[in-house]
């Protein structure tokens, strides 16, 4: 397969000059297969493409925000709609109190909304809505969780204090014990736990929450009388049509959104049940964009279609239909996968490969065939994939499984990532 690279590679030589470290954050590819394109020049539906014109169906869906499709019509047909009437104005649109209503509506513990931006801005709102409800200090938070990037939650912490994270004691994610041994030592000064629906940590499998874990959270925080948070940035949407913990019979205290919630217009918000209202309406949180109107517009027309759609069903039956075929096509060359996670967020990690070697050689494999998979970092389907797409995944795989096998005795790992792993 031909495969252009020369635009995507003066683009890098440009940012190397104008960008610290010629890119940043999570979209930087310092920690990803060299074939992987730091470009892209447009999509749509299930796929995009790169500076250089390759085209790629993509299970990463911008890292969670492709929910429903790549410029989805409908979606964007809102957004610009609205964007012709006003959208970053002096005050927020009527849309604003509509978007509150209907999320109000869809989240089953959901009494309030206020909106922002960014994950971050979401889980840094309900950190301190807990603190000023409680008048307390301490959060409990899972070890290598992912909550933000902001100074007390960045996993990066270059350039923070020691006092930015002073009030955060680690638990093991879905350890009882651990959860309790954390909570004694808050003890007369939680005010919160923070916990994401599922463990989607990188570099290590999934895992789903036992129940009995999530309803000890939920009693550690009642008996403290200390708030639950859900991160549901990453989760929320694609796990369920309301709160990820429903079905555990466990509801939040407050909630953090992002991602998917405008189907990639720049959107995120907390949700609170009535008893953290009045510490929501004390403190002082803003941002110049954040009552911008249009994206607000667009998280309806998606609200619209996680009510009325298939969309979470269609994801999850093609997510189960490509792991199927992922651990055929490894085991056809002599492989053995962890698939973990729910099959519409999967973690894909190959057996016996502590040092991620396989794993990148099989990606770099699948992008030189057009297919954007992560190779530590858990992928999303989006509702736009289609079973033809997935079988053009499957048959990519098939060829790249044979390439790494060919490949097997030359394999090296990625510097960064194998001292980053600690092997």
């Amino acid at each position: 397969m031909t495969r252009r690279t020369s635009a995507d590679a003066a683009l890098r030589a440009r940012a190397a000059a104008v960008i610290p470290g010629g890119m940043y954050g999570h979209e930087s590819t310092a920690l990803l297969p060299a074939e992987f394109p730091q470009f892209f020049s447009r999509a749509k539906g299930a796929r995009l493409w790169d500076a250089d014109g390759n085209a790629y169906i993509d299970l990463m869906c911008a890292y969670g925000p492709n929910l429903l499709g790549y410029c989805d019509p409908e979606i964007d047909a809102a957004f610009t709609t609205q964007l012709a009437h006003g959208d970053a104005m002096t005050g927020p649109s009527p849309l604003i109190v509509e978007l509150a209503e209907e999320l109000t509506q869809q989240v089953a513990h959901a009494q309030w909304a206020l909106f922002c931006k960014n994950g971050t801005d979401a889980t840094s709102m309900a950190v301190t809505v807990a603190r000023a409800h409680t008048k307390r200090r301490k959060i409990l938070v899972a070890k290598g969780a992912y909550h933000g990037a902001a100074a007390w939650c960045t996993p990066n912490p270059i350039g923070t204090l020691p006092d930015d994270r002073a009030h955060l004691i680690p638990f093991a994610y879905n350890d009882v014990a651990s959860l309790e041994r954390a909570a004694r030592e808050a003890e007369g000064d939680l005010a919160g736990v923070l916990v994401s629906p599922f463990k989607h940590d990188g570099f290590v499998d999934q895992e789903l929450p036992a129940r009995a874990f999530a309803h000890a959270v939920r009693s550690v925080c009642d008996r403290a009388k200390a708030l639950l948070i859900m991160d549901e940035v990453r989760g929320g949407f694609r796990l369920s049509r309301s709160g990820s913990w429903t079905h555990l019979g466990v509801e939040p205290d407050l909630s953090a959104w992002g991602k998917c919630l405008a189907n990639g217009h720049p959107l995120s918000a907390l949700l609170g049940s009535e008893v953290a209202r009045a510490a929501a309406s004390r403190i002082y949180t803003t941002g110049s964009f954040w009552f911008a109107a249009a994206p607000m517009a667009a998280a309806l027309a998606t609200l619209r279609r996680i009510r009325e759609t298939d969309y979470l069903e269609r994801m999850q039956r093609l997510g189960a239909q490509l792991r199927e075929g992922l651990a055929k096509a490894a085991a056809a060359s002599g492989y053995t996968l962890r698939q973990t996670g729910p099959p519409q967020m999967p973690q894909i990690l190959f057996a016996d490969d502590p040092d991620f070697r396989r794993g990148f050689a099989f990606t770099g494999e699948l992008v030189q065939r057009g297919v954007y998979l992560h190779p530590w970092h858990n992928n999303f389907v989006c509702a736009a994939l289609s079973e033809d797409d997935v079988r053009e995944v499957l048959g990519a795989a098939e060829e790249a499984f044979a390439a790494v096998r060919r490949r097997e005795g030359t394999l090296v790992p990625h510097a960064r990532v194998k001292a980053m792993v600690g092997v």
